[in-house]
């Protein structure tokens, strides 16, 4: 089963896009630190998906280095699924490029990878997975 997890924003400023979602109407909850990623993460549900708000924590950041490139704005489309794992072992039979092989941990203990734009119509798509029980 596929839905919408999240749409990644990509922000400059965290306090500001909160401020700015907030005034919109939207509840926006507490922040995390996404070290590997190096970036900074505040969600704002929407329905049962919700918006990623996404602050780059250094200039290397990939968040940062988009923003360089485009500017603030959607960075990814997140579809959850039930398996990931099965999920990666298909789109590999399927000859589907991925950022990594590698499944990572996010926000909230998520698992996540990311499909390469070239393999997505030039969009980044993340596949990811609610964190295990008792994360």
């Amino acid at each position: 089963m596929f839905a919408i997890d999240h749409l990644g924003i990509a922000v400059r400023s965290l306090e500001k896009a909160k401020e700015a979602f907030r005034s919109l109407g939207f509840e926006v909850l507490g922040e995390e630190l996404v070290e590997q990623e190096k970036v900074r993460v505040a969600m704002a549900p929407v329905g049962e998906s919700r918006f990623e708000l996404l602050e780059a924590t250094s200039e290397d950041s990939p968040i940062a280095k988009f923003i360089a490139k485009r500017g603030e704005g959607l960075h990814h489309v997140s579809v959850r699924v039930d398996d990931l794992a099965s999920t990666i072992e298909a789109l590999k039979r399927n000859g589907v490029r991925l950022v990594s092989d590698q499944i990572q941990v996010g926000a909230g203990g998520h698992l996540y990878v990311f499909v390469h734009p070239s393999s997505a119509g030039g969009m980044l798509l993340e596949f990811c997975e609610d964190p295990p029980r008792g994360v």
